[in-house]
């Protein structure tokens, strides 16, 4: 009888120690979610040397249209190295505000604004500048300032001040 008494009292702490855990576990920032996912360690490098990071960690709701590693790799050799350098954090901050916008539209709501709007919908950036939003065989596709392109190859990934959207291509304001 007694070992049983003593299963009961390990069962009620376990099961406070579970709902304490639950309680304190939340959805990170948009900068955190980046963070914790490999895929995203350049824009995290870069967030970090154009100091957004807590810009981005703020409330928000924010929309950011992430570059994958794969994306910033196709950028011109050594254009990332002289972006993260010092001397280059405003046109760094430009580049990646270029990707964000106020608000928090997942998939649904951005394929309904295309949609609604005759096949394509423009974003106004938080750097102040537009991409446009397409689709084409399912896929949105962003056409940015200079009529370069990027595709969202994983849509919706939450944060708990906005949505992420990670893009195979970085788009460039003009």
């Amino acid at each position: 009888m007694s070992s049983c008494g003593g299963n009961q009292e390990s069962q009620e702490v376990t099961d406070s120690t579970m709902t304490a855990t639950t309680e304190t576990m939340e959805v990170p920032t948009v900068v955190g979610v980046a963070s914790d996912n490999e895929n995203f360690s350049t824009l995290v490098t870069a967030v970090t040397a154009a100091d957004l990071g807590g810009t981005l960690s703020g409330e928000g709701p924010f929309t950011v249209f992430a570059p994958t590693n794969d994306a910033f790799a196709k950028l011109p050799a050594g254009t990332v190295e002289e972006l993260l350098k010092p001397e280059n954090k405003e046109k760094l901050s430009s580049v990646l505000t270029y990707h964000v916008v106020s608000g928090k539209f997942d998939a649904a709501a951005v394929v309904e604004a295309i949609n609604s709007n005759n096949g394509k919908y423009t974003v106004t950036t938080v750097q102040g500048g537009s991409i446009d939003l397409s689709l084409k065989d399912g896929n949105v596709i962003l056409t940015d300032a200079n009529g370069g392109t990027a595709t969202v190859v994983m849509p919706d990934v939450a944060a708990s001040n906005g949505v992420i959207h990670a893009i195979d291509t970085v788009v460039m304001p003009k």
